[in-house]
Formats: structure tokens, sequence, C-alpha cells
């Protein structure tokens, strides 16, 4: 069945996650994704494993959906190779280090000059400023781009979201551009740069803060629950910060993951105070409106609490929902895991590995109508050397004599 992006081919030179990330997102959507690698390897191959002498889940679940090739790029007929592989490719993915594929001999005006309708993204931790040569990694970016900064409790240290931003958050934000060069080459018929920082991707997804930022500049942001402000946007713990408030509450039995996310519109004051049993606020004047309850929102949640703590957090979704009253239980990745609504639509799913098994993955988030995604197993390391190289006439001879001498 034709996918959205059938006949495109990418050559995928990234490595860990920020890269890997983007160019399966690529895969899914149809794309012939071939994953160059040094014949030793992504180095996340070998990380975190669970299992002796197979790949890693870290590996599986971002390289689905692939061909993998090896070629050292350092040695010349490695070179040549590459510039062969780079004449049939759409895009071209990278997440080196700033400047590594220069010193390989292919710059931008290099590649320009082989296809010029290639389109090369990168993907770096910073962009050309002060600290573009300084290593980075999911957290790192996470710190400098403005997430650490707000996240967390007032009187705690920055914390780490779970969520990878950083690495996986840049990876879509370089989809988008890939997906953009390729669309504006339909009408120039040429290729062009997309360049992404982790930096700004993060800074990106955190816009309303930043948009709290300047907020300040005219009083206290009296949405939040924090009771001073200064300089700067606050930790504010599971406050919503937005125009809605909202908070996580505690339910039975009490275990770690035993919360639900309440938020608290003005039409659903109401509901809520008749559910929680204190129907009399509705009407009370201290309680009634959203502007009578801004100043005393950590009161309205422990109220809320109080009841909750009765109930379960799955008997308190059902209820709070019966009102349309928005509302989302905490789920542990345990509880993810066994989703089986996710699994019904394909956002969790099992992949078969032809030596670790079946695993279980993330599917494709993104869902169209007529190129629906069908996950396949990642591939083992240079397992589709004889047919791409075949392809560009390299005769089994060769292959196995590139192989001996380390150039594949």
């Amino acid at each position: 069945m034709m996918k959205a992006l059938t006949g495109v081919r990418v050559l995928d030179m990234t490595h860990v996650q920020s890269g890997p990330s983007a160019t399966q997102l690529l895969g899914w959507l149809g794309a012939d994704v071939v994953k160059l690698e040094a014949p030793t390897g992504d180095i996340t191959r070998q990380q975190l494993r669970d299992k002796p002498g197979v790949d890693s889940l870290y590996f599986t679940m971002l390289n689905c959906n692939k061909r993998s090739i090896t070629l050292n790029m350092k040695s010349e007929r490695g070179k040549e190779l590459f510039t062969e592989l780079v004449k049939s490719a759409d895009v071209l993915v990278e997440n080196f280090g700033p400047g590594a594929v220069d010193r390989m001999g292919f710059t931008w005006e290099r590649l320009q000059e082989i296809n010029p309708r290639l389109v090369y993204a990168s993907i770096k931790g910073f962009g050309t400023g002060r600290y573009a040569k300084f290593k980075a990694y999911e957290v790192i970016a996470q710190a400098m781009g403005g997430s650490m900064t707000t996240t967390g409790f007032e009187e705690g240290p920055p914390l780490a979201t779970g969520a990878q931003i950083g690495d996986s958050g840049t990876g879509i934000h370089a989809v988008a551009g890939i997906l953009a060069a390729l669309y504006q080459r339909e009408s120039t018929g040429r290729g062009q740069r997309v360049q992404v920082a982790m930096q700004h991707a993060v800074l990106n997804l955190c816009r309303v803060k930043l948009r709290d930022q300047q907020r300040l500049a005219h009083g206290p942001l009296r949405e939040y629950p924090n009771k001073t402000f200064g300089a700067e946007v606050p930790r504010s713990g599971n406050a919503s910060g937005g125009g809605q408030p909202g908070w996580a509450v505690r339910c039975a039995p009490g275990g770690p993951n035993d919360y639900i996310y309440v938020i608290v519109q003005p039409v659903g004051w109401k509901p809520i105070a008749t559910i929680i049993g204190r129907p009399e606020l509705a009407e009370d004047p201290e309680w009634a409106t959203p502007d009578a309850r801004l100043n005393k929102l950590d009161k309205m949640f422990q109220l809320i609490e109080e009841w909750t703590l009765n109930h379960d957090k799955w008997s308190v979704l059902d209820r709070l929902n019966a009102e349309n009253i928005p509302c989302g239980p905490i789920l542990s990745t345990k509880e993810l895991a066994e989703d089986e609504s996710l699994r019904d639509e394909g956002i969790v799913v099992a992949v078969d590995h032809p030596e670790r098994g079946e695993f279980l993955t993330v599917g494709s988030p993104l869902q169209l109508s007529d190129s629906p995604v069908d996950v396949m197993t990642p591939p083992l390391l240079g397992e589709h050397n004889t047919d791409i190289y075949g392809s560009l006439g390299v005769s089994a001879e060769e292959l196995a004599e590139l192989k001996t001498n380390g150039v594949i």
C-alpha cells in the first residue's frame, strides 16, 4: 500500500535518540530509511542492555522501520560509496557534533554538488552563538531551554521532566522541517538545509513560561498558587499555569501513582461542589466565582482531595467525567504498558525481534487515514549491506573484501 512518504529515500546518519526518533517517524510515514552505521554500530545497540548479546531496548525502540548498512567513512572507498548513496537520497539526517560531517569532506556545498535536490537535516545541541560547540544531552537541553527552571515545587530544586523533550522533542521539530523542505522542493526543484537545535526546541515547548515571564512585568501571576513573586517565573508544582487552575490530588489507596489531575473550569465548580458533598459552595460568594477562588486555590484542591482520598482514581475519573469535568489519572509506566485502549489504538505495540523476541514500543502518534503505520522490527547491524550496496553495483566479491578490510 502506498504511504505518505513512499518513494522518499532517507540516509540516516543519526545515533542515540534525537536523530533516530526523527528518522523513525519518517519511516513510519513510509520513507525508505537507510541507517548508515559505523562497522561497530550505533552505540545504543549496546547501552542499557537487559539481555546479553542482543540489541538493547534503547536501540530497538528508536529504530523500527529502517534498513541498516555499515560504512567506515574514514576510508577512501567508504567516501566513494557514501557519495553514491547521497546521489540517490532525498534526505540526509545527522546529529554528530558540530562540523563532523564537514571534516569527513562533505560540506553542505559539496553535498549540493553531488545532489542538488538533497534535503540535509542537522540536529545540534545549540545554535550558532556562544554555546555552539558545547556538548548537549537530554537534560542539558532541558536545563538551558527553560524547562528545568519552571519544573518542580517552589521550595525545591529545579527538576528534569520524564518526557524526552530535549531529544525526541527536537526530533519531532526536525521532522516538521524536513517535510516542509520536501514540500518546497516540489516547486523549486532544489533541496535545502534544515537545522534544529535542542535548546531551541525545548524553549519552543516552554513558550507559555516565556509568556508568563513577560506578564510578570504587570504584577503577580494570579493563576499560580505561589504567594510571592520575584523577577522570574517560579516553579509552581503541579499548577497548570493557565487560565484554568489544576492540581494533582491524591486518591485511595494512597500509592505513589494514586493521583488524578483535576482542572476546575468556571462551569465545573457547581458539579464539583455537589460531587464532593459541599453543594453550598456553589452559591457561597467566597467560593462561587473564579476570582473568589483564585486566592485560595490550595484550599480548593484540599477540599476536592478530602473527597478523592476515599475513592480510587478510576472511580474518580468516571464520576468527574460524567459531569464533563476535565481530569486524568496519573498513569504509571506499568499501567501504560498494559493499557488495552492504547494497544487497540496502535500506540503501545508489540514487535517481534529476530534475536531478542517480542518487545513493546511506542507506535506512531501521527495517524493518517490514507497512510496507516505498520511498526516493523528494527534492523540488525549491517543487515541490508548486500541489498543496498548491491544496488550500487558492488559485487559480492568486493563486499566480502570490504568487510575484511573494515570498510563496511
